[in-house]
């Protein structure tokens, strides 16, 4: 019998009938013909640090992911039926829209909120993994590196590369594979650092008076 920690997922679709009960028709599916907008520019970070990382004396405590194995064994309810999934995805997107409508409301002036796309989910990941080695810290700090936490950001971002394959668009695997590449040579480069054998300082002699 396996170790690993036990998942229940509750089934939210039981919520279903109180929100049939109100009177609010169905919103339609949004229309093809609206336009797709303009895909961010990703910038990247520049992993030269102003200072010295602090040195690691012991291994940093992380939460470790969960086992392939543990979701296989989970009591999982069944997969929503299509009918659900589309009525689920109007009504999340019909809240989305009355909530930019108070922020709006508060602020006149906001520009409309930006559709989240794939380069946000690459950027987000990558932002987060330069935080855990380092970057960003306030000039005159030392940096506090999470290089536990850093390796498993970036091996989301793998996870995301492998189920991805295929189904990029150029720009979109293009700065996959730029970000990614940024993030392993900074990891190899402070992994160097903090493994690298610290020198050998002869003890203090006895004071001279």
């Amino acid at each position: 019998m396996s170790d690993s920690p036990k998942f229940t997922v509750v089934d939210r679709r039981k919520f279903r009938a109180e929100e049939e009960t109100t009177s609010e028709p169905t919103p339609s599916a949004p229309s093809s013909e609206e336009s797709a907008p303009a895909a961010p520019r990703l910038t990247l970070v520049d992993p030269v640090f102003q200072a010295q990382p602090e040195p690691i004396h012991a291994p940093v405590a992380v939460a470790e992911l969960p086992e392939e194995e543990a979701f296989e064994e989970a009591d999982l309810p069944p997969a929503p039926s299509a009918e659900e999934a589309l009525f689920q995805k109007a009504a999340y997107e019909k809240a989305a829209e009355r909530l930019e409508d108070l922020v709006r409301a508060q602020n006149p002036a906001a520009p409309p909120t930006e559709k989240i796309g794939f380069e946000h989910l690459v950027q987000q990941l990558y932002l987060s993994a330069m935080m855990q080695m380092g970057a960003g810290t306030p000039e005159g700090q030392r940096p506090r590196i999470d290089i536990l936490g850093a390796r498993q950001t970036i091996d989301l971002l793998n996870v995301v590369e492998d189920r991805t394959r295929g189904n990029l668009s150029k720009d979109e695997e293009r700065t996959l594979q730029t970000v990614l590449f940024e993030l392993r040579m900074t990891f190899l480069e402070l992994t160097r650092m903090i493994s690298a054998p610290k020198p050998n300082v002869p003890p203090p002699g006895p004071v001279k008076r």
